[in-house]
This record gives structure tokens, sequence and C-alpha cells, in this order.
């Protein structure tokens, strides 16, 4: 470890020197000057001592850049959690991931805005969906604690979402797409000046494709993984006097969807215990039928009738900018967003059969069966966002201190209770009646109805001080107030043996039990939900934290196109409830300290590009992971899911982003990311005496990497402009390669399939632009071009279930874009 580490940085040392000491052949770009919002103002992005990444919407267009995921796989340092399916995935950088339950460890911005919050039953919220990634005029993904300026839970980073903004011209276009899997896309973008002081800007995108894992079980869709959705958006800018703007923007995103479908890819016929006795078996029966039919791992074989995901998001912005002088500028930014969802998928991807014997025998029965509540306004997530900063910009001694201090508030409340129905070991027909059959005997139906506030009030100021020309220190401080109070009815309902006949019992919160030995009647009992007596079954908890986080950043130029620093920053990430563990309900917040050096020069001459290099090393410390909690076997509990703060961890890693253009014509881009992570200590807590779970075991282990963090990724584009003549328009070519090492899945081998496998990856892209001479663009992309078949996460359920299933990425993807531009841009 410590030899690693020495060989990086003396590499870091090496490259940095090596910038130095070319300092005089570097000359003014001749690239056209990024700029970028990493500390809340406008600068150029060689002039950020922050590790960044940036794509503009071409860049974005080219790359066929769609959802969270496809971003993450374009990106080295960024990965994504595809746990329960490319739209509810989050993001993941340095190692630094969001488990179920939790605040997001990345925080995603648009507008400057933090992105709704949800609070489901699994992950959701906070992360972009489909549709996000179009009309922008660039995404920044910042890397390391962003905690100064952004606040608590980007621990990891942050990423920015900057949609473009309303012109004094009238531009815009239409656009179709079509590709296979029956894709198609419509976007369409318009920018009017009303005035000479009002600006409006519309923008629209509706795209469809039809699922590639091919569902054979004959119940319910033949395909999943599709894609389907609409995203709108709004921007007005008003200048209300010489020195005020007032700029307003409305989001809104809907994406709905048949969700995943994993394969089932492991069993174990014998030797295990509990649930996975009888599941090992009939695990091992479905891949026998898989195997018979010569199935690919594209084939799936789901038994869910009505599977969806169905994600909502509105987004109101309004920005006032008031110039108040030369030396201050005052910025109010208020918004408010709903976040809505509802889900109904299999967890695991299995099409079981009651085994002969059983009650039912031959009948579909699920392991575990995710369900929305039936009434139309609930859904599983339903949260309403908040937000209020007021800040302050300035500078002072002719720019030579530059400064900013603002204050927070969010409040994020439920607009109704978040729940959902979960069958387990169950064949039911309706389960919001319990017509279910328990086969096993020990079948449940899981009714979560949790309501959940968050309260989050922040102070903060960071400033830069040239001490001399070249030299410059800066520093920041925010000090965070996080308060959560959550009210949860969480009832476990257990099912009597056997045939349809009601219910066994009622647990509450897994402490208070309703006895019901015979169960009502069916057909002459009241809704048996209601007589679990929600108001009984009542349990309210809360959470609060006050945490600081700061910064200090020493950086140093020798000269106008070179920038050399160095940095500590304090991260944290707020706690959070879990209303269903007895004695384990709440975690605390988690804390890192993180140093970095770095480097960015920027060249001209005959093949200008730039050169940027960083190097970090993180103490992670009171690590959120997730753990299995063992049952007592006199509860009659299935066991469950509960985050603690249990582990302490260390993180390392070289983060490497260039370009050069040769020939004027001939582009290469290249992004690299080593990242070094393992887990050093696990503090597992105790379990009060009186807890219905008789062990906890973390989903994590010493001595092992942390999910979803490759050691290795390489990105490598290269583009080529034809020399043609200006009659007959610009067109290139580009190619992406990407590489990425083998990972976890998980941060422990629960899973013998815990490891994922490398990955190579290849895109293609040909760009026709102003085709002989008019405004319309020719596009031609294929992703995935050799049609890699590669897992993206396991189910991790072999040591409870006896089997494993597999979440597959997208196969072979290609179509064609056609665009008209109308306007000032035609």
């Amino acid at each position: 470890m410590k030899q690693r580490q020495a060989r990086a940085a003396l590499f870091v040392t090496s490259a940095i020197t090596a910038l130095v000491g070319a300092a005089p052949a570097f000359a003014q770009s001749t690239l056209n000057e990024v700029v970028v919002t990493a500390r809340r103002v406008e600068e150029r992005l060689q002039d950020v001592p922050i590790s960044i990444t940036v794509y503009n919407q071409d860049q974005l267009d080219q790359r066929n850049i769609v959802t969270a995921t496809d971003l993450a796989t374009y990106t080295p340092s960024l990965t994504t959690n595809q746990r329960f399916g490319p739209e509810k995935s989050s993001f993941v950088i340095r190692g630094f991931t969001q488990e179920s339950g939790t605040s997001p460890s990345v925080g995603v911005y648009f507008a400057d805005v933090v992105l709704p919050r949800a609070q489901g039953g699994t992950t959701s919220g906070s992360s972009p969906l489909p549709g996000a990634f179009f009309d922008l005029q660039n995404v920044q993904v910042l890397k390391g604690p962003q905690g100064t300026l952004f606040g608590r839970n980007t621990t990891g980073g942050a990423v920015l979402l900057v949609p473009q903004k309303p012109v004094d011209r009238y531009e815009g276009f239409v656009e179709g797409s079509l590709g296979n899997y029956d894709m198609w896309r419509t976007s369409a973008v318009v920018n009017l000046p009303l005035a000479e002081t009002l600006r409006v800007r519309m923008s629209v995108d509706r795209q469809k494709r039809g699922g590639y894992m091919k569902n054979k079980s004959g119940i319910g869709p033949s395909s999943y993984n599709d894609v389907d959705y609409w995203a709108a958006r709004l921007g007005i800018v008003a200048d209300l006097s010489e020195d005020i703007e007032n700029y307003t923007i409305f989001a809104y995103n809907n994406s709905y969807g048949r969700g995943y479908a994993s394969r089932i890819e492991l069993c174990r016929a014998s030797g295990a215990s509990g649930g996975g006795a009888l599941l090992g078996p009939l695990a091992c029966a479905q891949i026998a039928r898989q195997n018979a039919r010569g199935d690919g791992r594209l084939d799936v074989e789901v038994n869910n009738p009505k599977p969806l995901i169905d994600l909502s998001q509105i987004q109101g912005i309004n920005t006032t900018t008031w110039r108040a002088s030369e030396a201050l500028t005052v910025k109010n930014i208020i918004s408010y967003s709903e976040f809505r969802e509802r889900a109904s998928f299999s967890l695991n991807g299995e099409n079981f059969r009651i085994p002969t014997g059983l009650p039912g025998a031959g009948q579909p029965f699920n392991y575990i069966l995710l369900n929305p509540p039936p009434q139309p306004g609930g859904g599983n997530s339903i949260q309403s966002t908040f937000t209020e900063e007021l800040q302050f910009q300035g500078n002072l001694w002719e720019d030579r201190f530059v400064w900013q201090a603002g204050g927070y508030f969010e409040l994020s409340e439920p607009m109704g209770f978040s729940e959902g129905y979960t069958a387990i070991l169950l064949s039911c027909t309706d389960v919001r009646t319990l017509q279910c059959i328990n086969p096993t005997g020990g079948g449940q139906v899981s009714w979560s109805r949790t309501k959940t506030k968050f309260d989050n009030k922040g102070l903060y100021g960071q400033g830069t001080f040239k001490i001399t020309d070249r030299l410059s220190l800066t520093g920041g401080i925010r000090y965070t107030f996080d308060k959560i109070k959550s009210t949860g009815e969480s009832t476990r309902i257990r099912i009597r043996p056997g045939a349809v006949g009601g219910f066994q019992d009622i647990v509450c919160n897994d402490t208070l039990r309703f006895n019901v030995p015979d169960g009502p009647d069916p057909g002459t009992s009241p809704d048996p939900l209601v007589v679990s007596s929600p108001e009984a079954c009542r349990l309210s908890l809360k959470q609060k934290s006050d945490k600081p986080t700061w910064l200090i950043d020493l950086d140093y130029k020798p000269i106008d196109d070179v920038l050399l620093y160095a940095k500590y920053a304090r991260g944290y990430r707020q706690g959070g409830i879990n209303m269903t563990n007895v004695g384990i309900e709440t975690w605390g917040p988690e804390k890192v300290d993180s140093y970095e050096v770095g480097g960015k020069a920027s060249f001209g001459g005959s093949f200008p590009g730039y050169f940027n290099i960083a190097a970090f090393y993180n103490d992670f410390q009171e690590q959120q992971i997730t753990a299995n909690l063992i049952a007592r076997p006199e509860s009659g509990l299935a066991g469950g899911n509960a985050i603690v703060n249990a582990g302490k961890s260390t993180i390392w890693g070289i983060e490497v982003d260039s370009s050069v253009t040769l020939f004027e014509d001939l582009r290469f881009d290249l992004g690299y990311a080593y990242l070094d992570t393992e887990l050093k200590e696990i503090d597992i807590p105790t379990l009060p005496a009186d807890s219905p779970f008789l062990q906890v075991i973390p989903t994590a282990e010493v001595g092992r990497p942390l999910s979803f963090s490759p050691k290795n990724r390489v990105t490598l584009t290269a583009s080529y402009r034809l020399p043609l003549s200006e009659d007959l328009g610009d067109l290139s070519i580009g190619a992406t390669y990407v590489y990425t090492d083998p990972q976890s899945a998980t941060s422990s081998q629960v899973s013998p399939l815990w490891k994922l496998p490398s990955t190579n990856l290849l895109n293609l892209n040909i760009d026709w632009k102003n085709i002989g001479g008019r405004p319309v663009d020719l596009s031609l992309f294929a992703t995935n071009v050799t049609d890699e078949i590669y897992p993206v996460s396991v189910g991790s359920s072999f040591i409870s279930a006896g089997f494993e299933s597999v979440l597959y990425g997208p196969p072979r993807m290609y179509g064609m874009r056609l665009r008209y531009r109308f306007g000032a841009d035609s």
C-alpha cells in the first residue's frame, strides 16, 4: 500500500515538475475558453483549483447522453449504483456511494439548485431523470468534497447541470431521431426576445425505446429496461433595471416505463437453511429452463404481471441578481420542487412456482415483489422541497480579495405518506386485500407508510486573497444545522399458512403485535390493513446534527497558463432514519478529510490543448453502510436491512484530464482515473436486549474495496474534421473508447458474483452540420459497438435466499438524428 502511494506521489510530483519546467513553451491558448461555475461564480476552467470534467451540449449529443448512467460511462471518476435500475441510479465519485435510504453522497444541482429530495423504500430522487441532459450550456462534474459552497451531502463531489439561458436573439431547432429497439425521439427549442428587457426560451424532449431484456415467463410484458420519458423547460429572463436581472426557470420530467429486470445466474440446490432451502432449488429449476431454451444473458424470466417505474419531477427556480456596485453583487435563489414515484418491480427477477405438495402447487409466487399504494394520488415516494439562498459576492482592494457569503435554508416535506406494499414469499392476486397464498408458512406483507421532514440551514463564507500576483490563498467555512423528523406506521402482516384465508397476526414496527390466530373471514371482514390500526402502529423519531465543513487552498501560477494548487477540505453527509428496525432506527452523519494536490496547464502553438492532473487522499470515518438483520426465530420476522455507522476507510487516487489538437482538425481527449479504496475498520452496533433481531451483519468486509470503485478507468476520444468545402458543410467523425477495471458491486463477498468484470466499450459518431450550406444537421451514432454484454449490479441474495441475480447494461444501440435550425442559429 505504502509503495503504491509512494509511486503515485512520485508520478504526480514528476508531472507537476514537467508542467513548470515546460512553462516557457506555453502560450496563450487558442482553444475556446471553457467557463464553469464550480465556485458559484463564472471562471475559466483552467483557473479553478478543482478536479473537473466538463461537457458542452455538442459533446453530450455526440456521446448520446440521455441518462445519469450515460454520463457516468464517459467520466472516469464517475460511476453509478444501478441496483434498482438505470432510472433510479445514484452517482458515485471517488468511492462515495449512496446506500438505500441514505442521503446522496454526490449532490446534483440544476440551475444552481439541488434536485428534489425523495424518501422512499429504495434509492431514487436526488439524481437527474431521463431527459435532463438536453438544451444545456454544460455539465460539470466536480470531484472531491464541495461542502463549503454547496453544502452537506457532497462528500464525493457534485454534478452541475447548467441550462441554456434565454438570449437576446431569435433562434431554435427541431430534431428527430430513430434507432434500433424501436427508438424514436423528438426535441424542439425556441428562443424568443420578446422585448429589449424580456427573453424567453422553451424546450421539449420526448423519447421512447423498447426494452432490451426479453421476458420469457409469459407473465407481464415481453421486455424490460425500456425508455419512455417527457421533459419540458421554460426559461424567462427579465431585466428589471440596468443592474437587476430576474431569471425564472420551470422544469418538468416524467419517466414511465416497465423498469429493470435481473437475470438469475447462480443457485444453491442444497445445503442452504431458512428460505434458501426452498428458493435455491427453485432458482436452479429456473436456470435449467433458461439453459434448455438457449437463453442469452439479455433473456429473463420474471413473473410480475404489472411492472412499472413511474418517476415525475417538477422544479421552479427564481434567481434575482442585483449588481449593487462594482464591488458588490447580491443574489437571491428561491426554488420549489416536487418528486413522485410509483413503482412495482421484482427485486430479484424470479419466476418461481409453488412446489408439489404445498398449498397452491404450480402457481407463481414471489420472493420479494414491491408494489405501489392503490390510491391514484399516492406513491412510494411523494416529497416537496423548498429552498432559499441569499448570497453576497464582492471584491476588495482592487480585486485583491474576492469573497462570497450567504445563508441557505431547505425544507423538504411529505405530500402524504410515502408507502408501498411488499409481498414476501407469497402468491398474491391482490396484495391490498391480502388475497395471497402462503405456501411456505413464512410469507408476509410488509406495509410501509412514512412521512419524513427535512429541515436544513446553513451559513457559509469563502474568500480568496492574492498574496502576490501569482500566489493566492483561499479559505472557506460552512456551518450546517440538520433536522429530520420521521413518522412511520410500518406494519408486517404475517399471512395464515396454506390457502387464501386472511392474516395470522400483525407486527407493528417490529414491537407491537396484534394476535389474530384465526384471521378474518375473506370477503366479510373489513379491509385487513385497517384492522392493523395505523395509529397504534405509529412511531415518530427525530434526528439532529450540526457540523462544520471547511476548505483551505493555496494555489500558485508561475505563468498565466499554469496553475498549481494544494488544498485540505472537510466534508460531511447527514444521518437518517429507518422506521422499521427497532433499536437501530437512526444513524449518524459521516465525515471525510480530503487532501489534494494538482496542476493545470493550457498551451497553444501548433498543438493547442491542456493537461490537468490531481492526486488526493481521503480519510473517511463513521461510514454509513447497509447491514443485514437476522431475526430471532421466535419473532416470526423475515429479517430486514438497516443503515449503520460501521466503517472507516481510506481512499486515494490520481485523476488526469487532457486534450490536444493536431493539424487543426484532429483532436484527442483523454480522461484517466486511478482509485484505491479500502475498508479499514467495522464497528458493529450493539442491539438492545428486547430487539426482535438477533444479529447485525454489515454488507462489507474489512480489507475489501468500496463498491462501484474500479481501480483504473480510461476514456479516450478521437475526433477528426474532414477538410470539406463550406458548400458541402462541416463533417466530422469521432470515436470514444472506455475501459473500466473490475469493480465490486458490494463491499463484501456475501455473493459469489460480487465482483463485476472489466469492460471495454467503443462508441462511434458521425456529425454532418450545415449540409449543402443549409441549416440542416445529420448525426449517426452507435454505442457499445462491439455489443459487449456486461453486468452492472447484483442482487446480493445468495446467503439469504440461495440464489443470485444480475443486472445487465445496454447492448449495442445505434441510430440517426436530423436537426433543422432556424433564426440566428441557422
